[in-house]
């Protein structure tokens, strides 16, 4: 006993000191806790990698993921959303509509945009991509059931802390107030990419967002958001290193957990981003069939089998030799790639479907609606310039079209480069008046490493835009011609006949969305003026209603007619019943009705069409056949004359006898290279106008009298009888200001046209021109004072009764 004593009591002595230690360690660990939290455990694991280790029941799940998102928000920077940001949230969280899926799409088109951007700077400096899994373009999706995260990944070119504090919360775009504005007029949701605020409609589904991002230029941070008015960031020391890009995790309301399913993304990806031009990949289960060594068991079954035919006998002899094996259902999980389909401008014209067009301009334009694009062209041009190219004219015309119109750059068509995205801001591609197109240009002839100065510069992009735009007129040239209500009566019947009737009216819808377009056209782009002008509708004084063309127009002149008539106006209505057009209407001319105030601009540069002068109809030089002109002229040359001199401060040019009048006794034209009564109007709405630097282009007005009218007539025969008498000038003065009035003109001194009027109603009531106004009682200011101090003692009264009343009430 005695020898084993010593050894004995070194060992108890060892144990109590490692128990003394453990203890210590304990205490110590639980200090630290206490001061400093530790460090917050992961979402989830690496993005791609095989889940390991123990499982983890759904209360530790959840606690843990309440950790992470306290201590993220104990020690993040906060920001408050600005206000229009924090509207657009209030919407999409309170918000019924009941198609949420557009988040995906949002989220997988902005990885798009930014996969887009580092794969363009990598052009000039491959360095930005890096090496390994970084530089691989794509976007990757995976799911996380228990914890209810949906995690999306791209390796774009990532954001900076300060780009997500611009981006995602305090600075609002443009496009956040209009949005905001279209949501609570229309209530449609799927716009919500074109206003540039797509990101935001994560919180359709969710009421977390984490956004981990890395740009190559700074650390990686978290960005977060409860959507609770605030959002936080902070620098990222816990997450899996992302090299370089951006990933969003979506912490999934309850209601929202059918976005968990794979089955379900895999359907949202093929409806919406089938064409996105990056790998779209999900981390997906499977079951697949494995060969495992078979059991004793099983081994033992397969020799009790008996044995068969000597040719079968012979096989299980030589199959004993090797091992058993049985085949089992084992579950895996892997990448899936869900968008596989070929770049549609690559392929032939002739596969592509119209339903892969439509699908593709809903991608392309960011406009899922259910309407598809009015026409589409997709061609390829070869020659000295190659390219491949895809346009579509929209159903619609953009919110903000003709804002801004001359101070927007940006076109909706978007340059590739052999197949590499270089931008979507080339305003060399098309000229501004086709801005409304959406489409895609892919050219191999285009320098690929160089800068997008240098680029604008290229001699090919001249050659690029000029096929463009003649293909983009032919497109919008066959609407009208496979339109039945464009056609003729012959062609109309071939296509009822055909019973191709969904055609039908489509140039109208087209008209009436981008008809403004193609006039700003012929304004800018002389080289194709003529045909653009084949594109031109209105409505005249034949066309029942209806839009009618130029050469419709033509097609209905009469014999002898030179020139093309029209009238400008704000008002169809007020133009069908003008004094200037009443001859011409009578004669049996057509007369064209524009209603735009663009058309006064239009109508200084479309000077001729197929050889025909255009006239309006409201200036000098219309002329119409009239046998007795001469004769008139002749008979009333003293009252004109008379006329002028009376007028001879009111700055008219001269008075002239009418041919275009018919039962109105004058009116007021302006020579042919002046302002009309409406474009004079126009100039002077406008906001920086200088009213004294218009003087020179109002033009020198002239009076034309009907001298077929009983009151022309009549006062031909006072002047005759008395030239100089005051009542008959003031009759002829009145008589020219209301001309002014009817034929659109402003009076320059309202004051005193009101006072002539009035003077001509005291004399057809027979009352004396002067007769005074009856003068008011004077009445002092001392009476006066107390009749308002005893007014107001009596409505206190009733006050005072009322409030009695409701009192004993109460």
């Amino acid at each position: 006993m005695g020898k084993w004593t010593v050894p004995s009591a070194l060992i108890l002595l060892c144990l109590l000191c490692l128990i003394s230690d453990q203890g210590r360690n304990l205490r110590a660990n639980a200090e630290g806790d206490s001061q400093s939290p530790a460090d917050p455990p992961k979402v989830e694991e690496k993005l791609g990698a095989v889940p390991h280790g123990s499982a983890t029941d759904s209360d530790v799940v959840k606690r843990e993921s309440e950790s992470m998102k306290k201590t993220l928000r104990s020690s993040a920077e906060k920001f408050e959303f600005q206000a229009e940001v924090s509207r657009l949230m209030d919407i999409l969280i309170n918000s019924l509509y009941s198609n949420k899926d557009i988040f995906l799409r949002e989220l997988i088109s902005n990885a798009s945009d930014a996969l887009d951007k580092i794969r363009f700077l990598s052009l000039t400096d491959k360095e930005v991509l890096g090496d390994g899994d970084t530089a691989k373009l794509e976007i990757q999706m995976k799911l996380d059931k228990d914890k209810k995260i949906l995690s999306i990944r791209d390796r774009g070119i990532g954001m900076t802390k300060e780009d997500l504090i611009k981006n995602l919360g305090t600075i609002a775009k443009s496009g956040t107030s209009a949005f905001v504005e279209k949501m609570q007029t229309s209530g449609d949701l799927n716009l919500i990419g074109q206003f540039g605020v797509g990101f935001y409609s994560v919180y359709l589904v969710a009421d977390y967002v984490e956004v981990i991002s890395k740009h190559n230029d700074d650390k990686q941070y978290v960005w977060e958001s409860k959507a609770d008015g605030a959002f936080a960031i902070s620098e990222d020391t816990w997450n899996e290193p992302l090299g370089r890009g951006t990933e969003i995790r979506l912490h999934l309301r309850e209601e929202a957990g059918e976005y968990l399913e794979e089955s379900k993304l895999k359907d949202l990806v093929k409806r919406y981003s089938e064409f996105i031009n990056f790998p779209i990949n999900l981390w997906s289960t499977k079951e697949i069939d494995v060969e495992v060594p078979a059991d004793e068991d099983d081994s033992t079954e397969e020799e009790d089998k008996p044995e068969e035919e000597d040719t079968e006998k012979g096989d299980d002899e030589e199959s004993e030799d090797k091992p058993k094996t049985k085949t089992v259902k084992e579950t895996t999980q892997e990448w899936e790639l869900l968008n596989d389909v070929k770049a549609i401008w690559l392929r032939s014209p002739k596969d592509v479907t119209d339903e892969e067009y439509t699908k593709f301009y809903h991608s392309l334009a960011k406009d899922f609606g259910e309407e598809k694009p009015m026409s589409w062209s997709h061609f390829t041009a070869e020659g000295d310039v190659e390219f491949k190219a895809v346009l579509f004219v929209p159903p619609k015309a953009p919110h903000d079209l003709y804002e801004s119109y001359y101070n927007n750059n940006k076109s909706n068509l978007k340059l590739y480069v052999r197949r590499v995205f270089i931008s979507d801001e080339f305003d060399e591609l098309l000229p501004k008046y086709l801005n409304f197109l959406k489409g895609l240009v892919d050219s191999d002839t285009l320098p690929l490493n160089v800068s997008r100065e240098m680029l604008q510069q290229h001699s090919s992009l001249k050659t690029i835009k000029k096929k463009l735009i003649r293909k983009a007129l032919d497109m919008i040239r066959k609407l009208y011609e496979e339109d039945p209500d464009e056609s003729t009566d012959k062609d109309k019947k071939d296509i009822e006949e055909s019973g191709d009737n969904e055609k039908k009216g489509q140039y109208a819808r087209f008209w009436n969305e981008f008809g403004k377009s193609i006039k700003l056209g012929i304004i800018e782009d002389a080289a194709n003026r003529n045909r653009l002008a084949k594109l031109l509708r209105f409505e005249s004084s034949k066309s029942d209603g209806k839009l009618t063309s130029l050469d419709q127009y033509i097609s209905r002149m009469k014999s002898g007619q030179k020139d093309i008539f029209y009238i400008t106006g704000s008002d169809k209505e007020q133009l069908a019943k003008s004094p200037f057009l009443e001859r011409l209407i009578k004669k049996g001319y057509e007369v064209i009705y524009f209603t735009d105030p663009v058309d006064e601009y239009l109508m200084q540069y479309l000077m001729d069409y197929e050889d025909r002068k255009f006239q309006n109809v409201s200036k000098e030089g219309v002329k119409i056949a009239d046998s007795g002109v001469k004769e008139l002229k002749e008979a009333f040359k003293d009252l004109t004359k008379w006329w002028k001199s009376a007028l001879a401060s009111w700055n008219v040019d001269d008075v002239k006898v009418s041919n275009r009048l018919a039962d109105t006794p004058c009116v007021v034209v302006t020579n042919k290279y002046g302002w009309s009564g409406n474009m004079e109007r126009i100039m002077h709405s406008q906001t920086l106008s200088d009213a004294s630097k218009q003087g020179y282009m109002r033009g020198k007005r002239v009076l034309e009298v009907n001298p077929r009218h009983p009151i022309v007539k009549e006062l031909r025969e006072r002047v005759a009888k008395d030239p100089e008498d005051e009542g008959i000038k003031a009759t002829a003065q009145l008589m020219y200001q209301t001309a002014l009035v009817e034929s659109g003109f402003m009076v320059s001194d309202p004051k005193d046209f009101a006072s002539r009027i009035y003077g001509s109603v005291k004399t057809s009531l027979s009352i004396s021109p002067d007769a005074a106004v009856e003068e008011e009682e004077e009445v002092e200011e001392s009476e006066t004072k107390e009749e308002e101090a005893a007014s107001g003692a009596t409505k206190g009264d009733d006050f005072e009764i009322e409030a009695s009343e409701v009192k004993d009430e109460l």
